[in-house]
């Protein structure tokens, strides 16, 4: 017999019942994914204007456009905020100076946008200077996603200083599945940093990288071990790169007290769990590459390492 929709509803809230870890039915009002991805957009808007706009936003009328942009982010992310600090509030808090602190926070992370810009002014410098396939500073904004996964990272970091929950996760993970980098809001990152291709490249809550850095994709800056769960929340677990350091593509840099001193080049595929002093340049020799034959895979017709 086919199912009746009566049928499926008694069996799903059945469900809920019976497995509650996945339900939020009576808790707190939530931030809404859709809406903070709404605000994400209108964010990129003010930080790069006429970058993100679908028509050409002229100089004559910023003033205007910008101060009506501040205020629709400035109500949207404020009720967001709210909802946050009443799902996590800070201590000895009442709800009605939780409803001023939101206002407060939200007006201390605007306030922090110019310094915000000036930052992504050197990451699209790193970008365009450090990339010779880079036709024009525009195409560097428009297309490379480590410019707008950068953006995003740096504002939501400005939230997650101020104790914001959730919001600034939901934000890295908004741009995490546009561009494919996760940079977690927590990192503390220096200027001119510039992420080549991009995709893959994962930067852990605890790290913290200077200036001047440059990775390539699917570099990741993780801890050693996550086996302590919980316990490990608040400790410093991901690695430290100093200013100057590169490393190339596939390289995995592991550990809180990892620190890849100033001017060190980590070379492809590294798996590096300590520390290197500055200067040090950090290169796979073991891997061993064979070539053979497809016509007789018994007898290699080279054989060489690299």
């Amino acid at each position: 017999m086919e199912p009746t929709v009566t049928r499926l509803t008694d069996q799903l809230v059945a469900s809920y019942a019976q497995v509650g870890g996945i339900n939020h039915l009576d808790g707190k009002n939530l931030p809404s994914k859709r809406v903070i991805g709404d605000i994400t957009v209108n964010l990129l808007r003010l930080l790069f204007p006429g970058f993100f706009d679908e028509r050409v936003l002229h100089s004559s009328e910023i003033k205007v456009e910008t101060a009506s942009l501040l205020d629709s982010v400035l109500g949207s992310l404020e009720g967001e905020i709210r909802k946050s600090f009443e799902y996590a509030p800070p201590p000895e808090m009442t709800r009605s100076e939780l409803k001023n602190f939101a206002r407060q926070t939200t007006l201390s992370l605007l306030e922090s946008l110019p310094s915000v810009r000036e930052l992504l002014q050197t990451d699209m410098e790193a970008a365009y200077h450090g990339d010779p396939a880079a036709l024009s500073q525009e195409e560097v904004i428009l297309a490379y996603p480590c410019v707008e996964a950068i953006a995003v990272q740096r504002v939501a970091h400005q939230l997650y200083l101020r104790n914001v929950a959730l919001i600034p996760r939901i934000m890295t993970e908004w741009a995490h599945s546009r561009t494919g980098m996760d940079l977690h809001p927590g990192a503390s990152i220096g200027s001119h940093f510039f992420v080549d291709h991009g995709t893959g490249t994962v930067i852990g809550e605890t790290s913290v990288i200077g200036d001047h850095v440059k990775l390539y994709q699917g570099v990741g800056l993780v801890a050693k071990s996550l086996a302590a769960g919980q316990a490990l929340r608040g400790l410093k677990r991901h690695p430290t790169l100093e200013d100057h350091v590169t490393i190339y593509a596939g390289a995995t840099i592991m550990g809180g007290d990892t620190v890849v001193g100033e001017g060190s080049t980590i070379g492809a595929s590294v798996f590096l769990t300590s520390s290197v002093p500055p200067h040090s340049l950090v290169v796979q020799e073991d891997a061993k590459l064979k070539v053979l034959s497809k016509k007789d895979r018994q007898h290699p017709s080279t054989d060489f390492s690299i």
